[in-house]
């Protein structure tokens, strides 16, 4: 099946009757929207509007690609593969993998990049040998062994004196591990029809040992436990276990089956500032940690992006990927710094959103008023907070920028 590929960019508006782009399509991806809280997109007159998910969903022959894009003034093009990008440097893609590797000289999108690295995991697990384990089975056998099942054994074997209906302990390859495998790998085979993959899809699934077709559930997903002997499973699991929930059947309500595969840019920017900080602190006296959380009322928390300690001074990081409008910080947001600041006697307090460089100062919080109406508390009162901007891509290269996290530690410790 021919697929049709729709590049667009987040908050870009997709119109019915643009490049391919169908009332079916649109249909169904209103449904996958409502399904999902609404999260994904805005409905709009016969269109729709992306939101800060950026990835690939893929439905009934229409492949449709979201990339993030920081700077509306910049290239379109310098901002493909930024999300691949991303993804390798959070550590949500093996950087090392020919899957990944090769993807610009080879033009694949995102899901097909993920594809590829799943057939190439499941079939380095069948070259190396797939590990077997216990399961229960219950049915006739020529010979008494295990558990004799009576009600069973009268019901079956009436007439067949010679066979015993048991339940008894078998030692192969059909058990859970290769059930989510074997789920995903049908998936995957599904979804490259027609294209380069399906003949690495079915070479796959050929050498795939013959295992029980089974429904996967999420708690199924959420209960596997990995063991010494099955410890090499564990990426070829992780990639499974996103292929399948990502997998929508019926969710258009229709014939047309559906997979998405998106991710939030407020969470990936964030953790993607995280992993650049920890990898420029290595070595040093600066101690880097994300998501630390202290209980600020009753059940809520507070819970800032970053947090930096130099020697006994403590420093927040809270990370924006939309950028704020006139260059100006919300309110909303200056308060929550401040409360960031309290809790964890902060020195100095950062918004940072992606964007060019920009020189702005730290300021100190206008608490005189609150001070003296508060002398007993004897507080030390004095937080700073700054908006901080930083350029995602190299300007030599179009790659991510590798000095980010010495970027960002200038920006936070200057003035």
């Amino acid at each position: 099946m021919k697929q049709n590929i729709i590049s667009v960019f987040e908050h870009q508006r997709l119109y019915v009757g643009e490049k391919g782009f169908k009332q079916l399509h649109l249909d169904a991806l209103l449904k996958l929207n409502e399904y999902h809280e609404g999260k994904y997109f805005e409905p709009i007159s016969k269109g729709i509007k992306f939101n800060q998910y950026v990835g690939v969903i893929q439905v009934d022959g229409l492949t449709i690609e979201i990339n993030p894009k920081a700077d509306k003034d910049d290239e379109d093009s310098r901002w493909k593969g930024v999300l691949l990008k991303m993804l390798q440097a959070c550590g949500r893609l093996k950087a090392e993998s020919s899957g990944a590797a090769h993807v610009k000289r080879q033009h694949l999108n995102l899901l097909e990049v993920y594809f590829e690295l799943y057939l190439q995991e499941v079939e380095g697990l069948v070259r190396k040998g797939l590990v077997k384990q216990y399961r229960k089975q219950t049915q006739n056998t020529k010979a008494l062994k295990g558990k004799l099942e009576f009600a069973g054994h009268i019901r079956n074997n009436v007439i067949h004196k010679e066979r015993f209906y048991t339940t008894h302990q078998v030692y192969d390859t059909d058990h859970i591990l290769h059930h989510i495998l074997h789920n995903a790998l049908s998936i995957v085979a599904q979804f490259t029809r027609g294209t380069r993959l399906n003949d690495f899809s079915n070479r796959v699934m050929l050498n795939f040992p013959e295992v029980e077709k089974k429904t996967i559930t999420v708690q199924q997903l959420n209960s596997i436990q990995l063991d010494r002997k099955s410890g090499g499973y564990s990426y070829a699991l992780e990639l499974a276990r996103l292929i399948i929930l990502n997998y929508s059947p019926d969710i258009s309500g229709g014939k047309e089956k559906m997979l998405s595969l998106l991710f939030d840019m407020n969470e990936l920017w964030e953790e993607y500032i995280l992993k650049q900080l920890q990898k420029a602190c290595e070595g040093s006296e600066i101690k880097v940690s994300g998501q630390e959380s202290k209980s600020f009322w009753g059940s809520n928390s507070l819970r800032p992006d970053v947090v930096l300690r130099k020697r006994n001074k403590t420093f927040i990081i809270d990370t924006k990927w939309k950028r704020p409008l006139n260059s100006s910080a919300s309110v909303g947001d200056l308060r929550q710094m401040y409360a960031y600041c309290r809790f964890w006697d902060a020195e100095r307090a950062l918004l940072l959103y992606p964007g060019k460089m920009s020189d702005n100062k730290f300021k100190r919080y206008n608490t005189d008023d609150y001070s003296k109406d508060h002398e007993d508390n004897h507080m030390e009162m004095d937080h700073q907070c700054k908006m901080g901007f930083v350029s995602v891509l190299n300007s030599q290269n179009d790659g991510l920028d590798r000095n980010l996290g010495n970027i960002v530690l200038k920006i936070l410790f200057n003035d």
